[in-house]
């Protein structure tokens, strides 16, 4: 059973997503808290498989968290929990680590499929926005999360699979699953046309 905990300020958003998930079977909610200061401290007693944070909280910024607690906890999996569609705070929560990202007005189904999604290593975006994403991608705007920088580099230096996730402390699959996102992501069809680009998008050097 995945594990899960929620940060939010509003107490019925939490609860209503404490119900949902409960109700659902795919994950137990294990703490919510209701600003990050109390996060900070459950997450020291006890961490998640999932961490389902709020990007506006009375505290501070949930993206800039998402960058504090990575670096403290680099196998917590954060879901950005949110109202902002703009492409620039999706952009930033994921190079600050988040997994997953998905707007508090997505149905059930979508939300329990980023969880399950997330729980596993692989990202997810809701459909908007995916959406969002893949028109700023065909604008010519291409976005990495620190992880898939830290493994393009890897890639570009010749490193094999299995090398790179002894180096990053993560499992083949994984790593797997990060090879197939930078595939569609540079819209490349192979391991060396991924290395191309990223070098002339200066992705990698």
């Amino acid at each position: 059973m995945i594990t899960l905990q929620i940060v939010d300020d509003h107490k019925m958003v939490v609860n209503s997503l404490s119900q949902l998930i409960t109700e659902s079977g795919v994950a137990t909610v294990t703490d919510v808290y209701y600003n990050l200061a109390s996060c900070r401290e459950g997450l020291a007693q006890a961490l998640p498989d999932v961490l389902l944070l709020d990007i506006g909280l009375p505290d501070g910024d949930g993206v800039d968290f998402c960058a504090e607690i990575k670096k403290i906890y680099p196998e917590l999996k954060i879901i950005m929990l949110t109202t902002y569609k703009e492409f620039s705070i999706a952009k930033r929560a994921l190079h600050s680590g988040a997994l997953g990202y998905i707007l508090k007005n997505a149905e059930s189904e979508e939300m329990l499929a980023g969880i399950k999604t997330v729980s596993r290593g692989e990202q997810f975006l809701c459909e908007e926005i995916d959406l969002l994403l893949r028109e700023k991608r065909s604008e010519g705007v291409v976005w990495l999360s620190n992880r898939e920088k830290e493994i393009l580099k890897h890639i570009a230096d010749g490193c094999t699979t299995k090398e790179i996730a002894d180096l990053i402390f993560r499992d083949v699959e994984t790593v797997r699953t990060y090879r197939r996102h930078l595939l569609i992501k540079l819209d490349a069809k192979n391991t060396a046309e991924v290395v191309k680009k990223g070098y002339e998008m200066k992705l990698v050097w």
